[in-house]
C-alpha cells in the first residue's frame, strides 16, 4: 500500500500538472485524496497549486475537520463539495475541481457537454451537466452537486469551473484532461459551423464497448435517458436548452409550460441554429475573443 508521504507526492505532481496545463490560474482550484472512511488528504487553502511541497498538504476527516495540518497551512474552504461526493459516492478515491479555460467558459455560458462528437467522450464521459450555482465557501455548492452524484463522474460548475471524481488520483485528474479536451473540440468545431454528431446507432455501440470494458464509475449509459427512451446524447436539444430542466433520474421536461414532451422538428432545428450561434457568441465573449 502507497503510504501517505507518497500520496502527498502525487498530490504535488497533479497540482503542477493543472497549473502548467493553465487549467487554474494563481491560488484557484483543490485536490482530495481518500485514505479510508475517515482520512483524507487534501490541498491548502490560499496556495498555488503549481508549486506545491508535501509538508503543504493537509489531514482532514469525513466532515472536513483538521486532524493534521502544519503551521501556516489549512484546507480549502471548497472542501465541503469534496466531502459531498465522497459521502454519497463510496467508490469513489480522488476529486479533483480546477478552472480549465473551454471547460469552465461553456459553464460560464450556461451550456453543458452534452453533444457526441468523439468515441472517447462518449465511452469515458458521457454527458456532462451543470450543477446550480453556489456561493463559495458555503453548502450551496455540495447541496447543488448532490442530485448529480449518482449518475455522473464529471460535472461543470456554474459560473465557477468543473469537477471530477474517480476510483484514484490520477484516474480524477484525467478526467479533468477529458471534460476540458472534450468543451475545446466542441467549441472549435462549432466555429467551423458546427460538428457532426453521432447517431443513434453508433451511440449505443460506444456505450456496449464501456460495459465490455467494464470501465469504473457510474455512467449515463445506463441511467440517463429522457422522455422518449433516448439517451441524452441524442435528445433534440432538451438537454441543453435554457428552455428545459434536468430533475432527479434526469427525465427532461419543459419548465412552466403544458408544452408536449416532445418539440416539433422545426422547433428543434430552429433551436440548434440559435444554440450555435449563442454558443459562439458567448464563449467567445468569455475568452476576450471578437
Amino acid at each position: 500500500m502507497v503510504n501517505e508521504f507518497e500520496i502527498k507526492k502525487q498530490i504535488c505532481d497533479i497540482g503542477r500538472r493543472i497549473y502548467n496545463r493553465n487549467m487554474v490560474a494563481a491560488n484557484d482550484g483543490n485536490i482530495s485524496v481518500k485514505l479510508n472512511d475517515n482520512e483524507f488528504l487534501c490541498t491548502p487553502t490560499g496556495v498555488s497549486k503549481g508549486f506545491m511541497t508535501p509538508e503543504f498538504i493537509c489531514k482532514v476527516d469525513a466532515q472536513g475537520n483538521v486532524i493534521q495540518a502544519n503551521p501556516g497551512f489549512k484546507p480549502s474552504s471548497e472542501i465541503k463539495m469534496h466531502m459531498r461526493v465522497y459521502q454519497k459516492r463510496p467508490d469513489v478515491g480522488s476529486v479533483v475541481h480546477a478552472h480549465p479555460i473551454y471547460a469552465t467558459s461553456f459553464a460560464i455560458a450556461g451550456i453543458p457537454l452534452t453533444q457526441p462528437i468523439m468515441p472517447e467522450a462518449v465511452i469515458a464521459l458521457g454527458c456532462v451537466p451543470i450543477a446550480e450555482y453556489g456561493t463559495p465557501s458555503t453548502m450551496e455548492i455540495p447541496d447543488n452537486l448532490e442530485k448529480y452524484l449518482p449518475y455522473f463522474d464529471a460535472v461543470l460548475l456554474e459560473n465557477h469551473g468543473a469537477l471530477t471524481w474517480s476510483t484514484d488520483l490520477n484516474a480524477a485528474y484525467m478526467k479533468m484532461e477529458s471534460v476540458e479536451f472534450y468543451a475545446q473540440l466542441l467549441y472549435q468545431s462549432k466555429l467551423l459551423g458546427g460538428p457532426k454528431e453521432f447517431d443513434k446507432e453508433n451511440i449505443k455501440k460506444l456505450y456496449e464497448i464501456r460495459r465490455k470494458f467494464g470501465m469504473p464509475g457510474k455512467h449515463p449509459a445506463n441511467l440517463c435517458q429522457n422522455k422518449d427512451g433516448v439517451n441524452c446524447h441524442n435528445c433534440g436539444g432538451a438537454c441543453h436548452s435554457q428552455e428545459y430542466k434536468q430533475f432527479p433520474g434526469y427525465q427532461y421536461d419543459f419548465v412552466g409550460s403544458d408544452a408536449p414532451a416532445e418539440a416539433p422538428a422545426a422547433t428543434t432545428a430552429n433551436a440548434d441554429a440559435e444554440l450555435v450561434a449563442n454558443i459562439t457568441k458567448q464563449v467567445m465573449a468569455q475568452l476576450g475573443l471578437k
